[in-house]
């Protein structure tokens, strides 16, 4: 199996760090791994069709109308596709092709109450729980985990049905925010596309988030899981 991961935009998800995390489970577990730190590849129309899994690591940044018609065209080949958080829920914002494709976009992380605020990053940590849906449950991305509790971003995220929600997460509506009612977003799904699978997790805003139990799990069985099967093939 050949996986390619592509990471770069945004420095503060650490996307080398990140990805780093993760290069050793791909190993050992039979993936022959190139790391790319250029979503032009995705243009690379041959690259693309001898890769089985893509884990994309790239927030914001652009893409060339080349690459996102590669990357299209490969996961709807049957060329998997996942990755983490921003780095691809919040990935090239001015494609709304990009968007189709994964099936969800960053739109907001709601702040703690203003005179909790000092400024920084902080002030978007906010605790929270991620509670898994009953396809969730028996799911093989995360099938036997619990309902789990995260301090750190909590992704509220513009979606479609084409989704497989496997997890998700609620915002409350507390008086500094301008909704009127709590809000439900997914925080893991599933989408197929063609012959392609695209699983996404929206948690991992840093190396410590990634390094929670559940979390990792659910990132590296969503590898496995994304990955070309041999019937896409």
């Amino acid at each position: 199996m050949r996986a390619l991961v592509v990471r770069g935009g945004w420095e503060g998800h650490r996307p080398v760090e990140a990805t780093e995390l993760f290069l050793p489970f791909l190993k050992d577990n039979g993936y022959d791994v190139r790391v790319s730190g250029d979503p032009g590849i995705y243009a690379d129309a041959a690259e693309m069709a001898r890769t089985d899994l893509i884990v994309q690591c790239v927030t914001m940044s652009e893409i060339g109308g080349d690459a996102v018609r590669g990357l299209r065209d490969a996961v709807a080949a049957g060329t998997g596709f996942t990755g983490w958080h921003g780095g691809i829920a919040d990935s090239f914002r001015a494609s709304s092709d990009y968007l189709q494709l994964v099936g969800g976009q960053f739109a907001t992380h709601p702040s703690k109450e203003p005179g909790a605020c000092a400024g920084g990053p902080e002030d978007n940590f906010l605790p929270y729980t991620v509670e898994f849906t009953a396809l969730g449950a028996a799911h093989p991305i995360t099938t036997g985990l619990d309902d789990f509790t995260l301090t750190t971003e909590q992704y509220w995220v513009l979606h479609d049905d084409l989704n497989d929600v496997l997890a998700t997460t609620t915002h409350p509506a507390p008086p500094w925010h301008p909704w009127h009612r709590p809000v439900t977003s997914p925080a893991v799904w599933t989408r197929r596309w063609g012959a392609g699978r695209i699983a996404v997790s929206t948690p991992g805003h840093s190396l410590d988030v990634l390094e929670h139990p559940s979390v990792r799990t659910i990132v590296e069985r969503g590898m496995v899981w994304a990955t070309r099967t041999a019937s896409a093939s």
